[in-house]
């Protein structure tokens, strides 16, 4: 990839609108821009992010064996007034009719569509237990849309579903999608807590929060020496108080702010019950299907890597979702072949070695280059100038630090698989 040929729209100045620095910083480094109120377009840098964590969501969720499919988003009303949602999820459902007059909702979750399509096709309890996810656009109405695509009305979402004959096996498949969000947010490096939560208006006897730990998090969590948390909710009514600083000092518990970024429930058979789907078991015994549902905000954790990972000069990606983990600059390679001539050849080096990287060729200065680069978190910089290309060698930075060195190509190589 070449810089002269990608589209870059850094700005210069920080956004008067933003309130919270991942706004800022995903503004000013050009990796989204507002559509309207809590929508948002991801530019390329962005979408480059956005796609590395959908990658490694794919991932965890095929090494578990639940399969990828994609449902419609506009959703018919007969079947949200099947479950008994259609009344009672409120505002922030957005209702529409077509020109036939049918009513229909923007898709905010899925928990009716999946019932509906699980229902039509299966026979036995034999295809059982059933796994599926899908990684898609979801809208929720929100009232006050804010801190960018932290609380967006239109955001992307994975949702997975599970369809199981009893109790036991819901519980086991619980822990696996557990244990696969355990290693989702690891690979992302990202500093996250699960706490225990409130079903809210999704249902269900159990579920558990995912939340990253930073400042700019909306969310109260409440973690004991072991651990283990919850968010304040469920702890005003374990502790009996509504004062969060007296549950905190007589429990001796640390509060901590935390962004949501993943929401996993037990749903038992409230949408099974309520839409019709059973099934005859092995004794010929007729249940409700027990559901799972197990919600990441793909889009959010963009924001939330951010809130954890900045400096004044802006974002510092984990090496897991930077957009590329490599930046050449080259120095007035318009004026000089040389320095054209090697930064191609170190380019085409890299590139051989699968080293994700990209050539800023652009006809610009060196500052104004850098402080591109320093600014969307590019992990790894190397500078070719004259001196270096007459000494064939790269002077190397990283992000993180202000230390320079000077390296040759398989000196970098090198650097960088091991980094």
């Amino acid at each position: 990839m070449k810089a002269s040929s990608y589209p870059l729209f850094t700005q210069k100045n920080d956004p008067s609108d933003a309130e919270i620095i991942s706004h800022k910083l995903m503004l000013k480094a050009g990796l989204i821009r507002q559509q309207s109120t809590g929508q948002y377009s991801f530019l390329p840098i962005g979408y480059r992010v956005l796609k590395k964590i959908e990658n490694i969501i794919r991932d965890e969720m095929d090494s578990i064996g639940s399969a990828e499919i994609l449902m419609p988003s506009v959703q018919p009303s007969e079947l949200w007034q099947e479950s008994g949602r259609w009344g009672t999820y409120g505002l922030e459902l957005l209702r529409l009719n077509d020109r036939h007059d049918r009513k229909y909702c923007l898709g905010p979750t899925f928990e009716e569509v999946i019932t509906d399509l699980v229902r039509k096709d299966l026979n036995s309890y034999k295809q059982l237990p059933l796994n599926m996810y899908q990684i898609s656009t979801k809208f929720r109405d929100e009232i006050r849309p804010r801190f960018g695509i932290m609380r967006a009305r239109e955001f992307i979402m994975k949702d997975a579903y599970s369809f199981h004959i009893n109790e036991k096996c819901l519980d086991n498949w619980y822990q696996n999608y557990k244990d696969a969000y355990n290693n989702i947010f690891k690979r992302l490096q990202l500093d996250y807590t699960m706490v225990d939560a409130d079903s809210g208006n999704i249902g269900g006897s159990k579920s558990n929060e995912f939340h990253v730990l930073a400042e700019a998090g909306e969310d109260d969590l409440l973690i004991d020496e072991k651990g283990i948390g919850t968010n304040f909710e469920i702890a005003k009514a374990k502790y009996g108080s509504n004062d969060i600083e007296k549950i905190v000092n007589e429990n001796n518990l640390i509060h901590k702010k935390g962004i949501e970024v993943g929401h996993i429930f037990k749903l038992g058979d409230k949408y099974s019950k309520s839409m019709g789907l059973s099934i005859a078991d092995a004794d010929l015994n007729v249940n409700h299907l027990q559901m799972g549902c197990y919600g990441i905000g793909v889009s959010r954790i963009v924001a939330a890597a951010i809130e954890q990972n900045y400096d004044e000069k802006g974002i510092i990606w984990p090496k897991s979702i930077s957009p590329f983990q490599f930046a050449l600059i080259e120095i007035d390679g318009h004026k000089n072949e040389s320095v054209r001539s090697f930064s191609n050849e170190i380019y085409q080096t890299m590139k051989r070695n699968s080293v994700e990287i990209i050539l800023d060729d652009r006809n610009a200065k060196l500052g104004n280059k850098l402080h591109d680069w320093e600014l969307m978190g590019v992990p790894n910089i190397a500078i070719i100038g004259k001196k270096e290309a007459q000494n064939n060698i790269v002077t190397f930075k990283k992000r993180s630090g202000s230390e320079k060195e000077s390296l040759s190509a398989d000196q970098l190589i090198s650097k960088l698989d091991t980094d």
